[in-house]
């Protein structure tokens, strides 16, 4: 869930206690501070501490997370997919290809969120489209796959093995 843009903490703390319908007095006595220091905290004269900003987030009955993050002491950040986590966790794969499969991962999310305009829901159609016409047109290969993207050939370039190596192991030949 994505925070609403304010300029400070404090206009963040002062909008919240607006939306609870608690006064001023209130929230300072709920978070253990002073009513004078919480207007100057509102005020963006006083930047509170982690301790004290977990202290209001107690009063306002919301996330402290969201509070770091309004303050700028944490980062918000887009949590792992199941994918990543599955790849993560998959110990019958060397730690090579745990990050090859990642790297490649990655760089088709990033072609999608480029590619993709704001706002719009991928449908099932678009995630799974009907098969073109299968044969000798130049934007398919003879068994009637896509080409690879940019993007994952992109990711692979550090792994491939220059033409005519000699130092292909059984390991790599397996995939």
């Amino acid at each position: 869930m994505a925070l609403p843009k304010v300029g400070s903490i404090g206009e963040y703390i002062r909008e919240q206690r607006t939306h609870a319908k608690i006064s001023l007095r209130q929230l300072a006595a709920a978070a253990g501070v002073s009513n004078p220091y919480l207007s100057q905290i509102e005020r963006g004269l006083r930047k509170p501490s982690a301790e004290i900003l977990n202290q209001i987030a107690k009063g306002l009955h919301i996330s402290s997370r969201a509070l770091y993050v309004q303050a700028g002491l944490i980062e918000e950040r887009e949590p792992d997919s199941d994918v990543l986590t599955a790849i993560r966790a998959d110990r019958l794969i060397t730690e090579r290809q745990r990050q090859v499969l990642i790297d490649i991962y990655e760089s088709f999310r990033k072609e999608n969120r480029v590619e993709a305009p704001a706002g719009d829901a991928q449908t099932s159609q678009k995630a799974h489209p009907a098969p073109g016409p299968r044969g000798g047109d130049a934007d398919s290969s003879p068994n009637g796959e896509a080409p690879p993207t940019k993007g994952y050939l992109t990711a692979l370039k550090p792994y491939a093995a220059p033409l005519g190596s000699e130092n292909v192991t059984p390991e790599s030949r397996k995939g």
